[in-house]
């Protein structure tokens, strides 16, 4: 049976009163200084006599930790201290990001779904599960997302448990929204329900509400990693959402088989698909489906230029059926397709796909990505490092500090806007 692994708390405040040489000594490089985030008046102490050694350290007695200094960073050790007591124990020194981290034995890894599901959830379920189990952790399925936590939902899990759910849309874990748990009460009853099933970390899948409540319990000494699941892409630090592909792909199929009868009656199909605030599915479907106008949130719509001026333009090279993409929350398929009607006098039928995206088996991109993500999320935790959200950026999956990851802003590629107007007449 696994001894656990320390885990590292992240200091991220910037103190200015440590020595440079120290400072120089741990990061000659970057000649980052030694932060702490929660208590930063509670360092640059000098304790004279640890451990009966005369050296120099650098004292949080609230994190309850020594760092020796001087030397080569590898060099270093952390003691634990009780309130300036005798010393506990010794641990390795970890260095990460240029942060100061304070020790946290790990056994036990819980994960989540939270939010909306999203194809590709189950592989990164079964990617985590399988991964922690090979690391040596017990791990512990949480069922509906934070509503099961704070109900004690929770059960646990083997490599039996995730079997033949790769290919499964869905979450085996269920999902749900919960609206307590923006709430310090409800992080309370989270946070209690962990120390009462022994959950020393959590690895949850969802957006960035979900990553808000992760956020919320690693402040309060539960050590949480987050990875992106939403179809809407519209997590800002990443560039690549678990279930975004299959989405589109979902969303594409059924729009080919929709253009077939809307070529046979001449007819106008306007098409609304998913992603709430965000245009990444709709711009995509309706470059991939030869769509005449595409509408998104991130641009102000106008019925005249976007519309009625684009089947002008279409129907003088003679083109006599219609598909427009539109994201949901810009304009209503049905009020616009009776707009269109009225204006044009061509025969036009909305087309609401809905949750249907939402489902199916994932694409292989869906699946891989999820899986990588998930075994990069226990590896992450396994090095000792938490508070972080798992990304996409370019080929390679990466991790942003979460305050970070939660700062970020997503832009719309205008370059691809421009394009699908270019190659639609």
């Amino acid at each position: 049976m696994r001894r656990g692994k320390w885990v590292l708390r992240e200091q991220t405040e910037i103190v200015d009163n440590v020595d440079k040489s120290v400072q120089n000594s741990i990061f000659p490089k970057k000649g980052k200084k030694w932060v702490c985030k929660t208590y930063p008046q509670n360092w640059g102490q000098n304790v004279d006599n640890v451990d009966n050694k005369k050296v120099e350290h650098i004292f949080c007695a609230t994190c309850l930790v020594y760092h020796k200094v001087g030397g080569l960073a590898e060099e270093k050790t952390f003691y634990l201290d009780r309130q300036g007591g005798s010393v506990l124990q010794q641990v390795p020194l970890f260095v990460y990001g240029g942060a100061c981290f304070m020790a946290k034995e790990i056994k036990t890894i819980g994960v989540l779904t939270s939010g909306g599901d999203a194809p590709g959830m189950n592989a990164a379920v079964r990617a985590i599960v399988r991964a922690g189990i090979s690391k040596g952790y017990r791990m512990m399925g949480i069922q509906r997302g934070y509503n099961g936590l704070i109900n004690g939902e929770v059960y646990e899990m083997n490599v039996r448990s995730v079997s033949e759910i790769i290919h499964r849309g869905g979450t085996i874990l269920y999902t749900a929204r919960c609206l307590e748990f923006k709430t310090q009460e409800g992080q309370a009853k989270g946070l209690a329900r962990c120390k009462e099933l022994g959950i020393d970390a959590l690895v949850v899948i969802g957006g960035d509400g979900s990553f808000m409540g992760a956020r919320a319990l690693a402040n309060q000494g539960i050590p949480c990693i987050g990875l992106p699941g939403t179809i809407d892409n519209d997590i800002a630090c990443s560039e690549y959402t678990i279930g975004y592909d299959t989405a589109m792909n979902t969303a594409v199929e059924a729009i080919d088989k929709l253009r077939d009868t809307t070529q046979s009656h001449d007819r106008c199909s306007v098409v609304e698909v998913m992603g709430h605030h965000a245009g990444y599915i709709a711009l995509n479907v309706g470059i991939a489906t030869g769509a005449v106008a595409v509408l998104l949130p991130e641009i102000p719509f106008d019925f005249e230029r976007d519309i009625l001026e684009r089947m002008r333009q279409t129907q003088v090279t003679g083109k006599k059926h219609f598909i427009i993409i539109v994201s949901e929350g810009v304009v209503g398929a049905q009020e616009l397709a009776n707009q269109i009607q009225a204006a044009t006098g061509v025969d036009s039928r909305a087309t609401v796909l809905g949750h249907i995206q939402r489902g199916g088996s994932p694409t292989v991109r869906d699946r891989v990505n999820a899986s990588l993500m998930g075994y990069h999320a226990i590896d992450l935790l396994d090095k000792g490092i938490y508070n972080r959200v798992v990304a996409v950026s370019g080929d390679k999956i990466v991790d942003y500090d979460v305050n970070v990851a939660l700062s970020m802003h997503k832009t719309i590629d205008r370059d691809m806007i421009e394009i699908a107007k270019a190659i639609s007449i």
